[in-house]
Parts: structure tokens; C-alpha cells; sequence
């Protein structure tokens, strides 16, 4: 008889509370007892093994002394060293890469700030100003007075605009509405923008950011801010309120002397000029052409000067970089202003002397509207839109392009004019804006030249007298 030996076996358990329970048998399958006395002990098992019957009688399994290693355990441990290792190294360089990247995002927009921006310091400086105990002209003089001449600090800018309370709504254009509004008990214009023209509020809000831009014959921005009002989404453009209006509502109900005249006309020539011209430096300008100009974008103020308004259309050129920004909306100006250049479309859009030349043929059209209203020898003439007697009311391109370019039509000056000094330089001065040719027109500056020097030999008249 053949006896089949089996293998025996002696384990021991370590359970909590250090208590070891010993177990012995026997293996029953062949395979079952060569895995498990091929287990190398632990420090929780040891299983030790022998072959024969009762051979287990005499052995017992004892556990590792602490301190003793195992290649098993020592693996282990190192694996989720490694692992930890990792993870706190793979931790770190992410850290260290999303700050080289926050600072790389920070330097960039810093560089886009203009240097007004720069000016006013960190975001904790721009909190520090106490707006509520501020007033409009506090607040604009340091603008002023800080060197910049641009509006107000950005965060400023938008605690203003949410500190307005829109009073009554003064004018209505396809483009949107004005309205007076209160903030700390001071009056302001909101230009609110529809969305269709979105552009515009983008350009003028750029321009009137612009360093040194400031003119008192330009109209004076506080504040630019994107609103919710009924639930839609609002642009609003906040400047100084000017209760006398449009200089082209103020034509049409006042009658002017000699002395009104030449102010509202220097005035607005002075503010061309300001615009045209490029100031150079590190707090400079560029030059900007206006590009919309017409006696509804003029406001009268009530020292009777007036300021220059709607820049939506403005185009600047910098010569120091010789770069032409003509922005990208595509509204256009008021075909009844508009010169005979941009009407047979032979403008050189590419140069910014043409836009210029644009600007000084409005200029004398309005200078023209100005000028219907001063009374002379007790004579004056209604208000009346330039080319009232040759298009009709809401003239189209084709219209003005018939009148201005292939008939060459201008305003017509009433012989009345002639018979006054001060009138008759003023037709002069205005038929040099309307020249067919663009590079034969006057200049801003030569225009407020001429002006100034109308009216000087009017102060020199009446000191003779």
C-alpha cells in the first residue's frame, strides 16, 4: 500500500491587543500547502511548514522580531514614498507654473493700462478714494491737475456710474438716448447706447480715456460703464450735462449778436484744432479727426462757448508710429455734412490728412448755420439746415451726391452778410473750407487764427469807439 504523504502545518496569527492565537493541520490538497509554506512571514502571519505525518507536533511559527525587514514591506513602503514624493513634487511645479503665469498676465495687462492708470498705483490705492465725500469737480481736477488729463480712474469711473439716478430723458437719436441724471446732487449726461451700436460707445470710450484729450471746448467725460437696466444690458457714456443743448436746438430759438457769434465759432474751431493736433511727449495725444461733425454733436455751455461732442467716429494717427486707427464701426456720418470726397468716393482712406480735410468742410457748414443767425443792420434769417433749399429733409447719399459733387453746389450767402464786417469775413473764412479740391482748404488751426483775429479788431472796434 502506497501512503501519500501530506504537508503539516504550524501557523500563527497576531490579532489586536498583541494576542497570538496558534493554529495547526494539515494541507489536504498538494498544490494548496506548496502556495502557502512559500508565504514569507509577515509581521501580522508566519506559517511554517513540514512534510510527514505529526510532523507538526514539535514546531511552532513565530512571528518577526520588530525591527526585523522584509523585502516585501520595505517595497511597499518605498512605492508610497515614491508615490507621496511625486505628488507633492507634481504639486509644487504646478504652483510654480500657474505664478510665472499669473505674473506673465498681470505684466501684460499693467502694459495696456494707460499711463494714468499707472499713475493712480495697485487696485488698494484706487479704493482708498473716498468717493462719496468727492464731487464731480474734485474728482476731475485731480484728473486734470495730476498730469493726465484723461477721465477718471477706471474703478472710479464705475462706482460713479452706479451711484447715477436717471432724472428725464433729453434727446432721442437712432443711436439712443440721453438722459439727465443726478449723482450727489449734481447734474450729468448719460449717453445710453443701443445695442446696435456698440462700437461706438467702445470708440468713444477709448477716446475720451485718452491722455490729454481734456479741452474745454471738448465735451468733458466723467465715466464709461456697461449697466443692467430692465433686464438688458445697457452702455452707458457719462459726461457733463449741458442744459442749453444741441447748438443746433439752441439756432433754431435764439438770435445772435456779433459778440455770441464769434464766441460760439472760435470756440468750436478751437476744439477741431485741440482734436487735430498731436501732442508729443509721454503724457501726449494723438491726432484725432472727428469725422461726424455737425451742429447736433455741438453743445452750447453757459458761458456761451460751445464744446464738441460724439467721438464714435473719431480717427487717430500717431507720427511717431506713423499708424492710422480708424477703429472698426461701421456707421456713417451725416450724409448732409458730409464732403464732396466721401460722396464720389474719392477719399484716400489710408491718409489722415483726408479726414481732417472731411472735418473743415462741416466746419464751415455749421460756421454757415452760426452765421444765418447773427443779426446785422436788424436782419436775420430762420434757422435752417445746410442745403434746406436743395434736398429734401433726410437726404439720401445719391441726393447729396448730385448737389455737392456734379453740380458742385454750396450754402448761398445772403447779400445782407456783405454789408457787415464781421459777416462778410465770415463768408470769406467759410468758402475756404468748401473748396472741391481737399488739400486747398483751410487748416483747424489757421481757421482759429483767422477767428481770433475777427474778433480781436471787434475788441480793438469798440475800444476806438
Amino acid at each position: 500500500m502506497i501512503i501519500r504523504s501530506r504537508h503539516n502545518y504550524s501557523e500563527l496569527l497576531s490579532v489586536p491587543r498583541s494576542y497570538e492565537k496558534p493554529k495547526k493541520g494539515c494541507f489536504q490538497v498538494y498544490e494548496q500547502g506548496k502556495m502557502t509554506c512559500k508565504t514569507p512571514p509577515s509581521p501580522g502571519q508566519a506559517v511554517e511548514c513540514c512534510q510527514g505525518d505529526w510532523c507538526n507536533r514539535n514546531i511552532t511559527a513565530q512571528l518577526p522580531t520588530k525591527g526585523k525587514s522584509f523585502p516585501e514591506t520595505q517595497n511597499f513602503h518605498l512605492e508610497v514614498g515614491l508615490i507621496i514624493l511625486s505628488v507633492v513634487f507634481a504639486v509644487c511645479l504646478l504652483a510654480c507654473l500657474l505664478g510665472v503665469a499669473l505674473r506673465k498676465f498681470k505684466r501684460r495687462n499693467q502694459e495696456r493700462l494707460n499711463p494714468r492708470d499707472v499713475e493712480y498705483g495697485t487696485i488698494e490705492g484706487l479704493i482708498t478714494t473716498n468717493v462719496g465725500d468727492s464731487t464731480l469737480a474734485d474728482l476731475l481736477d485731480h484728473s486734470c491737475t495730476s498730469g493726465s488729463g484723461s477721465g477718471l480712474p477706471f474703478l472710479v469711473q464705475r462706482t460713479v456710474a452706479r451711484q447715477i439716478t436717471l432724472l428725464e430723458c433729453v434727446g432721442k437719436g437712432r443711436y439712443g438716448e440721453v438722459w439727465r441724471g443726478s449723482w450727489q446732487g449734481e447734474n450729468v449726461a448719460v449717453k445710453i447706447f443701443s445695442s446696435r451700436d456698440e462700437k461706438s460707445w467702445f470708440r468713444e470710450t477709448e477716446l475720451y480715456n485718452t491722455v490729454m484729450l481734456r479741452h474745454e471746448n471738448i465735451l468733458g467725460f466723467i465715466a464709461s460703464d456697461m449697466t443692467s437696466r430692465h433686464s438688458s444690458t445697457q452702455l452707458w457714456l457719462i459726461t457733463h450735462y449741458h442744459e442749453m443743448g444741441s447748438l443746433y436746438d439752441y439756432l433754431q430759438l435764439t438770435t445772435l449778436d456779433t459778440v455770441s457769434c464769434l464766441r460760439i465759432v472760435l470756440s468750436i474751431a478751437s476744439g477741431l484744432a485741440h482734436l487735430h493736433i498731436e501732442i508729443f511727449g509721454t503724457q501726449g495725444k494723438p491726432a484725432i479727426a472727428h469725422r461726424d461733425l455737425k451742429s447736433k454733436n455741438i453743445l452750447v455751455k453757459k458761458n456761451g462757448q460751445c464744446c464738441i461732442a460724439d467721438l464714435g467716429l473719431a480717427v487717430m494717427h500717431s507720427q511717431s508710429t506713423n499708424q492710422l486707427d480708424v477703429g472698426n464701426n461701421p456707421r456713417v456720418g451725416t450724409k448732409r455734412y458730409m464732403a464732396p470726397e466721401v460722396l464720389d468716393e474719392t477719399i484716400q482712406v489710408d491718409c489722415f490728412d483726408s479726414y481732417k480735410r472731411v472735418d473743415i468742410w462741416a466746419f464751415g457748414l455749421v460756421l454757415w448755420e452760426v452765421a444765418r443767425r447773427m443779426v446785422s443792420n436788424g436782419i436775420v434769417e430762420d434757422y435752417k439746415p445746410p442745403f434746406y433749399d436743395v434736398v429734401p429733409n433726410d437726404p439720401s447719399f445719391e441726393d447729396m451726391r448730385k448737389v455737392v459733387c456734379v453740380d458742385q453746389q454750396r450754402p448761398n450767402i445772403p447779400n445782407r452778410w456783405f454789408s457787415d464786417p464781421t459777416l462778410t469775413s465770415l463768408a470769406k473764412l467759410m468758402k475756404e473750407c468748401w473748396y472741391q479740391n481737399p488739400s486747398a482748404r483751410l487748416t483747424a488751426l489757421r481757421i482759429k487764427k483767422t477767428l481770433t483775429k475777427i474778433d480781436n479788431s471787434l475788441d480793438k472796434l469798440k475800444t476806438d469807439c
